[in-house]
Parts: C-alpha cells; structure tokens; sequence
C-alpha cells in the first residue's frame, strides 16, 4: 500500500514540477526544452531526485542543470502550493540520460545490421 502512495505522488510530483518550471521559472538558462522524465521520492518524502531530460549541448545542459538545482527551493514553494503533503520533499536535479543511451544503442545496432547485410552470403 505504501509503495502504490509513493508511486501517486511521485506521478503527480512529476506532473506538477514540471508545470512550474515550463510555466514560473524565468531563468535565461532554462530555455531549452526541459522535461519531467521522472521523481523518485524518498519513503519519508523529505527527499525527491528529480530525473529531467534536455536537449542541447552538454555545457548547456550543464547551466540549465545548474539553473534548475538554484532555483529548487523557488520550484518546490511554488509546487507545493498545488500539492497538499504535510512536508514537500527538498528537491535535487539529475540529467537523464536514458533517451541519449537508447539512440546510442540503436546506432550501434543500425550499424552492426548495416555491416551484416554488406557481407557477402555463405552457401
């Protein structure tokens, strides 16, 4: 039962941080296409790791990581005043890199069928 509660409202915490950056954090390095990809929060819920997935250079992502964790308090105020949770946990930023390694993957498996098919046959 508690790890369905967790699930909820890492789901909604998701939904809701991201509404505040797209919507109210007026940084000039968050401009690039910024998204929720996941909020893992801790079983206490004074924690939550925030996964978010950007697109641009890795120096810019690295501002618009550092933009995000400076304003975290500024997200979270704003956050919880859609969420009602006794304590709104302290939230970190992580890049996600999951969608980067998926298409590295599936180069790598492009390429590997590519060379494959290039390959004189055997009989």
């Amino acid at each position: 039962m508690k790890k369905q509660r967790i699930q909820r409202i890492n789901s909604l915490l998701k939904e809701v941080i991201f509404d505040v950056i797209q919507k109210q954090v007026h940084n000039p390095h968050v401009t690039l296409f910024v998204s929720v990809t996941n909020v893992d929060t801790s079983e206490d819920l004074y924690h939550a790791k925030v996964y978010v997935s950007l697109i641009g250079t890795d120096p810019e992502k690295e501002k618009v990581l550092t933009a995000l964790q400076s304003a975290a308090g500024f997200i979270a105020v704003n956050a919880s005043k859609q969420v009602s949770l006794r304590h709104f946990p302290t939230l970190t930023f992580y890049l996600d890199r999951a969608a980067e390694d998926h298409f590295k993957i599936e180069k790598i498996l492009f390429d590997i069928e590519k060379e494959r098919l290039a390959r004189p046959h055997e009989e």
